[in-house]
């Protein structure tokens, strides 16, 4: 079997390109609205989902209904949401959202918040499940529902796509097959957007981030909002260090039911005003990141410089 991998990427000649404003960091903050769209016995899965809450390890046994679980998640939509909304819109930062579309359609109120405040939206599936669990059939049928139920709840279609954690061999050719998508962010591969082929088709891909993430402060060494903050400052510093040398983005991710906390959320402040006014940096939403980079890097001709896509 042929491998698809690419372990070379741009290498030492990245494209020498600037980001508005004369900047060469991009800073991207993503909001992941996954609660209320996680496996549930409610909702006929069999199991109650714990991920990136305050328990380590599940308490309660597989297959009994876990209340505890369910209330952490809860926190995140009832009150960490609109403690994160207030912090950027109050500053009148751009912020992307990746949305679950049934975690929007059970908080309406958060949805309209969502539609009215311009921040855009990357669909995160129709929920926050494992797409490479699922058939090709489901995983087509998914990525449709979830399109249509963003749009519908935002107001305006989703340009991006981002599965839980990882996609299956099938997601990029869905999604181009879709017509609805202009990029995805399903890989941590690099620190710039990247073109491939998909098909005979280019498709833009803006990688996505794991390390600068606030999953860092359940199950890790990041215990304090002051040592995530700490961490962001010595990411933020180090890639604006190498601002001479070539372009960077830097992907802040962040869970509403984590980082919404309120001593959580004192780091984020810290880093927000390290950064905020730097004209070194240009604070953006992950759509604008996007067409910035098609107007900059369009896609070379087929056959220079791009990767097949679309794994065997």
């Amino acid at each position: 079997m042929e491998s698809r991998r690419d372990f070379v990427g741009y290498g030492q000649r990245p494209p020498d390109i600037t980001w508005p404003g004369g900047a060469r960091l991009a800073v991207n903050f993503v909001l992941n609205y996954e609660e209320g769209s996680e496996y549930s016995i409610p909702d006929g899965d069999g199991h109650s989902d714990a991920a990136l809450s305050e328990v380590a390890q599940p308490r309660v046994p597989r297959g009994d209904r876990d209340l505890g679980a369910e209330s952490m998640f809860e926190y995140g939509s009832r009150v960490g949401f609109w403690r994160l909304y207030r912090l950027f819109r109050d500053r009148e930062l751009p912020l992307t959202v990746f949305g679950c579309g049934l975690a929007l359609e059970r908080n309406p109120e958060a949805a309209r918040a969502i539609a009215e405040s311009g921040w855009d939206v990357v669909c995160h599936g129709r929920r926050w499940v494992e797409h490479y669990l699922l058939d090709e059939t489901t995983e087509r049928r998914e990525i449709a529902d979830a399109y249509e139920s963003v749009h519908r709840l935002t107001g305006r279609p989703p340009e991006g796509w981002y599965c839980r954690y990882a996609p299956s061999t099938h997601t990029r050719r869905l999604l181009v097959e879709h017509g609805g998508f202009t990029y995805d962010s399903d890989a941590y591969n690099d620190e710039l957007p990247y073109w491939v082929w998909v098909g005979d088709r280019s498709h833009l891909v803006v990688p996505y981030s794991l390390v600068t993430n606030d999953a860092k402060l359940v199950g890790g060494p990041l215990v304090t909002g002051r040592a995530f903050a700490e961490f962001l400052v010595d990411a933020f510093e180090e890639l604006a260090l190498e601002a001479d040398i070539h372009p960077r983005m830097m992907s802040v991710g962040m869970h509403a039911r984590l980082l919404g906390h309120p001593a959580r959320t004192r780091g984020l402040r810290t880093f927000l005003d390290h950064i905020q006014g730097r004209e070194d940096a240009w604070i953006c939403g992950r759509g604008e990141l996007a067409a910035h980079w098609r107007t900059v890097a369009p896609p070379p001709p087929p056959g220079e410089g791009m990767t097949p896509g679309v794994p065997r």
